[in-house]
């Protein structure tokens, strides 16, 4: 989803990092071989999760959504020497196209995997993370938060991912949208709470940074 001008929105991807070669193959692969690849970060994203994750420079990631694993490998870019990212996912189909990539890449033994629901595994994770991404199932963002809330260490940042929802969430709501519906209520639960300072970036499809006191 872009919300700029086609000629404003090329221009600032061309003004911007360039793609990774292995990020540039995963995509075509993603392309050829997934149903619905449109759910890639994409290049520029991509480049701006790289960014946040370098300027953090943090010692442990959760992700909740891997698909084919792009935003794992732009993440990782920015981890510590020896920190480490969890990734969950619940479709086990894709764990063996996410390995290996993450094999080709430099931080393959710094991801770690795990497959089914985020709401069973997030509580048997007995670590806690300097930052965590969340662009998984819209209609359980909230209760993402409420696990991971107390995962997260002091300074930690959270990402939230479609926070715009397709522009929905400025849009008359329709009774059975419960999607839109979950995207409005967790949007409200960001700026609402009392441990977090929060800003929304119109980046792509909408992109929450939210830092715990």
């Amino acid at each position: 989803m872009h919300f700029l001008p086609e000629d404003l929105d090329n221009y600032v991807v061309q003004h911007s990092e360039q793609e990774p070669e292995l990020l540039q193959q995963l995509t075509r692969e993603t392309y050829q071989k997934v149903l619905q690849p449109i759910m890639l970060s994409g290049p520029y994203q991509g480049r701006v999760l790289s960014m946040i994750s370098k300027l953090i420079n943090p010692k442990s990631i959760l992700e909740l959504g891997t698909f084919t694993g792009y935003s794992t490998l732009c993440l990782a870019e920015g981890l510590k020497h020896n920190g480490e990212i969890h990734t969950i996912d619940i479709n086990e189909e894709l764990v063996d196209f996410q390995r290996k990539y993450f094999d080709k890449s430099e931080y393959g033994k710094l991801i770690f995997q795990h497959t089914g629901s985020a709401l069973d595994i997030i509580p048997t994770l007995n670590k806690t993370f300097d930052m965590v991404f969340i662009d998984a199932d819209k209609p359980n963002y909230s209760n993402y938060f409420h696990l991971i809330i107390d995962k997260l260490n002091s300074g930690g940042i959270i990402l939230s991912d479609n926070v715009l929802w397709h522009g929905k969430v400025v849009k008359p709501l329709q009774e059975k949208d419960i999607s839109t519906k979950a995207v409005l209520d967790y949007n409200t639960l960001l700026k609402t709470d009392k441990r977090l300072e929060t800003v929304m970036l119109p980046i792509r499809d909408g992109l929450t940074i939210s830092r715990k006191k």
